[in-house]
């Protein structure tokens, strides 16, 4: 299971890549293993906002539908058109090609609140 050392992480399995006041989220490898063979994504609009720890979308898998839970608040940027036609681009790549949103960050002191990599594996490997 892949957890890459230069992201942040929630307990409900997104990851955040911070860049500027950019932030670009998806789900983690754990995540999309966990979920199986995704069919459909439903993503944020651009313009929107969004808020840390709330639900902005769902991801469906063959086994289960999900929540995508925002990891930070923000106003919606641009979301991963890509995965409307190629929802699997998800758990084929779900740290690169399957991101799933970005938010111009509004609040960064939020990010004080998510996981290092190591809290995440710890977490993920009970």
């Amino acid at each position: 299971m892949l957890i890459p050392e230069d992201l942040l992480y929630t307990e409900t399995h997104e990851w955040i890549r911070v860049d500027g006041e950019v932030a670009t989220i998806g789900i983690t490898d754990f995540a999309q293993h966990e979920l199986g063979d995704i069919v459909y994504v439903e993503l944020p609009e651009a313009g929107i906002k969004v808020s840390a720890g709330e639900p902005c979308g769902s991801i469906e898998a063959v086994k289960a539908v999900e929540d995508i839970n925002s990891p930070i608040s923000g106003k919606v940027e641009e979301k991963n058109v890509d995965l409307e036609d190629t929802p699997d681009l998800i758990n084929k790549s779900p740290y690169e090609d399957g991101w799933l949103y970005r938010v111009k960050l509004s609040n960064p002191e939020e990010l004080e609140n998510l996981l290092t990599p190591l809290d995440y594996k710890k977490i993920v490997e009970v």
